[in-house]
């Protein structure tokens, strides 16, 4: 028998656009795994401007869901970068950087940047998942 604190709950924020066949985060017990996201606006379609508006919007995505279940950036213990174009990312470095410490802070969880052929959307040059672990007196958990 499951733990109901450890049952998964669906975490989908409403300024997020609807998730088809994936939740955008998985809260089992105090730790929310954070569903890869592309740089997708509220429009469903991929920021303009290059790899650091879509590392911006992607990282805003992940952190809408962490913020869906009381989570706050540090909060994060592991984040996954994959990437159509590494060099792209590397030349782009200290942007991105910028961005980073600008949307979380100067903490930097366990990361891994991983080059890939290609992602769900043709036109996303970046895609961010992670995990985080939410403490008791922030946790939101939503009825399941």
């Amino acid at each position: 028998m499951t733990h109901p604190q450890l049952t998964p709950i669906a975490i989908n924020p409403p300024t997020l656009p609807a998730p088809s066949g994936f939740a955008h985060g998985t809260l089992s017990g105090n730790t929310l795994y954070l569903a890869g996201q592309t740089a997708l606006d509220a429009e469903m379609r991929i920021v303009p401007g290059g790899i650091v508006e879509q590392f911006r919007q992607a990282l805003t995505n992940v952190l809408t869901t962490l913020a869906a279940a009381g989570g706050v950036p540090t909060d994060l213990v592991s984040v996954t970068i994959y990437l159509t174009d590494i060099a792209d990312y590397q030349a782009h470095g200290r942007e991105i950087g910028a961005v980073w410490r600008d949307l979380v802070g100067p903490v930097y969880p366990a990361m891994a940047g991983i080059g890939t052929t290609g992602l769900w959307q043709a036109e996303a040059l970046v895609e961010i998942l992670g995990v985080a672990v939410i403490p008791d007196d922030r946790l939101v958990r939503p009825a399941a």
